[in-house]
């Protein structure tokens, strides 16, 4: 094969010409040889061309492997975002990175007085023999309000003596804000869970919601600083997302259905279904996105766990583009637990008066039922005694009428399940005349309330529709007129506000009220309702006397 036909070598020589002159006299004529006097020389022509050889002294070549590895270590100290500098024992400052020497004078001036504490304390901690010696840490706040965090090791010698001090600093003010911000939505996540007993057992369900909503809407403009917000509730049997707490949103938005779906139920569903949190930085590029505020351009949705299990989901908006950062998805995650947890609790004291009051009961039903049936035997046995005493015989039939009214009754008020207190003793014997003949319209989904009230109310005088859901009410007031509406809040298809709205649309005289088993306004149907003119609202349980009070009030009011 002739020469021609070969590429022309490269080889890079390292060391003076005439050390290497017989190889290079050997190579020349089938190679170009290029020669550097320094192994920095070596280094960039090395990065800068490609060469198929390098020729040079052993010794040099292993002090250029050095250089190269303290130049990439010189690299990495340069590019991180701590100071890191060398402290001799007399606080002198014997080496730096950029960022250290960057920072103030006055944190220098810190990272030396600390140096030279640390020397003296590791120098007699070494001479005590206490094994190995560990580094220690500073913290101290600069006269800008900078907060430094300091980290100071001994470097030793072969011989163990202490020589130098490695002092890494950084600025540690974003750091402390986020530890401080998360310690405040802790503190005020508690004070959301401290429900002072006393204090709320003098309060009615929606009384105790708008305290937790107060305590809420401060935490969460305050701690969070976001002032347009909604928070929604799964609904567990319609899997609908009922809305119970919205600030600076507008009233349009209680009109929005949403449901826990990942498609079509924008972003609020898509989180609810999947339970993890979604920052929409631009709304014009997110297809999920359906604004609740004028001009929103950007939000944070995350969901509200109880136990690892979604119940919720909280929603904040921006005017502005890519508002929300992770910092503050951070924040709203650990905020939106104690959301969660304070809404259950809130489940939970309005379930446990029904429950609390069921085992008062048994033990009442125990106590009194032996009793109750000895007066009932003894009052038996004197009826038969005083036959011919017709008077006599009449009380006597009073007293055993009373006795079993009063075992119906407190069977019947310390029930477990919320309805109507009271209705079995309700029916009376005559026509009452502010309600007789008084065309009312009863809309509830649980059919013993339903037709309970239903019962009631034919039992004064009244003619009775019912419907069993939303949708049904809203058929009936659109098609007939009623003197009165009395519809639950939460129900299948449409919401106790639906009917309402529908009501005043079809008729605006007649007057509707609004029943609800549960502490919170979903949908805040209540607050919007009232504003538009509500007449009453009734939680369950209600008595009777209180049904029928609110129901002569609202019609009386109708009247005037």
């Amino acid at each position: 094969m002739c020469k021609s036909s070969i590429r022309q070598l490269r080889v890079l020589v390292l060391g003076r010409a005439t050390d290497f002159k017989p190889i290079s006299d050997w190579v020349a004529d089938d190679a170009s040889v290029e020669h550097v006097d320094t192994i920095p020389g070596a280094l960039s022509a090395l990065q800068a061309e490609d060469y198929d050889l390098v020729i040079s002294p052993a010794d040099e070549f292993a002090a250029a492997m050095d250089t190269e590895a303290l130049s990439h270590a010189g690299a990495v100290l340069d590019g991180v975002r701590q100071g890191i500098g060398i402290i001799t024992p007399a606080g002198e400052l014997n080496w730096a990175n950029p960022r250290m020497l960057e920072m103030p004078e006055e944190v220098h001036e810190h990272v030396r007085r600390f140096c030279q504490e640390t020397f003296s304390w590791a120098r007699a901690r070494a001479g005590e023999g206490a094994g190995p010696i560990p580094s220690r840490r500073l913290s101290f706040i600069g006269t800008t309000g900078k907060q430094y965090e300091v980290t100071a090791t001994p470097l030793t010698d072969s011989h163990q003596g202490i020589t130098q001090i490695v002092a890494i600093v950084w600025d540690a003010t974003h750091a402390k804000g986020l530890h401080d911000q998360i310690d405040a939505i802790d503190q005020a996540g508690k004070e959301l869970l401290n429900l002072d007993a006393e204090q709320f057992s003098r309060l009615d369900t929606q009384e105790r919601l708008t305290l937790l909503e107060q305590k809420i809407l401060r935490c969460t403009r305050e701690l969070l600083h976001f002032d347009n917000f909604e928070i929604r509730v799964l609904n567990k049997k319609t899997n609908r997302l009922d809305l119970v707490l919205a600030s600076g949103m507008p009233p349009s938005l209680i009109d929005v259905e949403l449901y826990a779906a990942s498609e079509g139920n924008g972003i609020c569903g898509y989180v609810a279904s999947r339970g993890r949190s979604y920052i929409c930085p631009d709304a014009d590029k997110d297809s999920r996105f359906r604004p609740a505020i004028d001009h929103a351009k950007s939000s944070l949705t995350v969901p509200l766990m109880l136990q690892d299990e979604v119940v919720g989901v909280a929603n904040y908006e921006s005017t502005k583009l890519a508002a929300f950062t992770e910092d503050d998805r951070q924040f709203a995650e650990i905020f939106g637990r104690y959301v969660a947890l304070a809404l259950h609790v809130l489940e939970l004291l309005n379930t446990e008066r029904h429950t609390t009051t069921g085992r008062l009961g048994t033990n009442v039903m125990t106590e009194i039922t032996a009793p109750l049936n000895d007066i009932l035997t003894d009052v038996e046995s004197l009826v038969e005694d005083y036959i011919g005493h017709d008077d006599l015989r009449h009380r006597l039939r009073g007293i055993s009428e009373n006795a079993v009214k009063i075992r119906e009754t407190i069977k019947e008020i310390t029930s477990a399940r919320p309805g109507l207190v009271g209705a079995r003793s309700a029916t009376p014997s005559r026509r009452d005349p502010d309600l007789a003949g008084k065309h009312i319209l009863v809309a509830d989904d649980e059919d013993i309330i339903r037709e309970t009230v239903q019962d009631v109310l034919r039992g004064y005088g009244c003619e009775v529709s019912t419907a069993t859901d939303g949708a049904m009410a809203i058929q009936l007031v659109t098609s007939h007129q009623f003197d009165l509406v009395l519809s639950d809040i939460k129900m299948p298809l449409r919401s106790g506000y639906e009917v309402f709205a529908a009501t005043k649309d079809a008729n605006p005289d007649t007057p509707v009220i609004l029943t609800t088993g549960f502490g919170y306004d979903p949908n805040h149907s209540i607050v919007r309702a009232r504003r538009e003119g509500l007449a009453s609202v009734l939680f369950k349980p209600f008595k009777v006397d209180q049904l029928l009070a609110e129901i002569r009030m609202a019609l009386k009011s109708e009247k005037e």
